[in-house]
């Protein structure tokens, strides 16, 4: 019996991590228009930031639950296990589609083995939490070991997010325009995380320099061993910046091993070009097979 696992581009792994690790992934949706996109499959979040600097408002669904029936199906057939490391449940019903999906199924094949975490996690902060079930499962681990430690990183998983342009939020509903309009003004930026798997306002600061550099200071305050781990650093098509912030991480904590990307569509379509996020854990884990 093997381990099948399962994530979705909510992840914002690429498309070549899923092929090479043998994940299968359940693509969002992405609409555009009267066009509806599977997310990593027929559309990638450049096209999508290409579509809001033309004026576009890309809006984004769950995953397809027709699909999951069919891959959940395919586990039950197979005899294999499963493990579904899945989107925040507060951001995305994609969850919660899947566990009645999995028990709608289990009806007609009662040995369908099939975990499904809900990682209270988005973007890179979650991509981190599935390269960390592979790497377990890659070491041989059973799979109540992984979903253990899997959580484990799930639960300590820090998120900060800003953005370029407040409009971007507004116009997806994160934020009033009142707020957008006033925040364009002054030149003040968002520092975002994430709180019980929501995406919730932490501070607001004026110009990127000082955003920078408190993003730095609230990494000292909450991360632990900060050069002992990866940091996730994804972007929202502003390589320069992202470079930015992983020299001044990396001048600070001497960190030196990072997972870097775009920001992929499912929060990209609301946030906008321009956008930053940085991941990293504010607990290391103890036990050996974590590491």
């Amino acid at each position: 019996m093997s381990l099948q696992l399962f994530a979705d581009s909510a992840s914002d792994l690429p498309m070549e991590y899923f092929k090479d690790h043998h994940v299968t992934l359940l693509p969002l949706r992405v609409h555009i228009g009267d066009e509806e996109y599977d997310d990593l499959v027929t559309i990638n979040s450049k096209q999508v930031f290409d579509e809001i600097r033309n004026g576009k408002q890309p809006k984004t669904s769950q995953a397809s639950p027709k699909y999951m029936e069919e891959v959940f199906t395919e586990l039950a057939q197979s005899g294999n296990q499963g493990l579904y490391v899945a989107f925040s449940s507060e951001l995305s019903g994609t969850y919660q589609t899947a566990v009645m999906v999995r028990d709608q199924i289990k009806e007609e094949y009662p040995s369908l083995d099939l975990v499904i975490i809900d990682s209270k996690s988005a973007s890179l902060g979650y991509g981190l939490c599935v390269q960390r079930a592979v790497e377990l499962a890659d070491q041989g681990l059973h799979r109540d070991e992984i979903v253990k430690f899997t959580e484990f990183h799930c639960e300590h998983m820090e998120h900060l997010f800003t953005v370029e342009d407040l409009d971007y939020l507004a116009k997806g509903g994160r934020v009033t325009k009142a707020s957008a309009f006033i925040g364009g003004l002054l030149n003040i930026k968002p520092l975002l995380h994430v709180e019980g798997g929501k995406l919730v306002p932490l501070e607001k600061l004026r110009g990127r320099k000082k955003l920078l550099k408190r993003i730095v200071e609230v990494m000292k305050e909450r991360g632990e061993g900060l050069d002992q781990q990866v940091i996730g650093i994804s972007h929202g098509d502003d390589e320069a910046l992202a470079d930015e912030m992983k020299s001044m991480i990396t001048e600070e904590f001497g960190s030196s091993s990072f997972y870097t990307g775009l920001i992929g569509s499912a929060v990209g379509a609301h946030a906008g070009p321009g956008t930053l996020a940085i991941f990293f854990l504010n607990k290391l884990p103890e036990s050996p097979a974590q590491q």
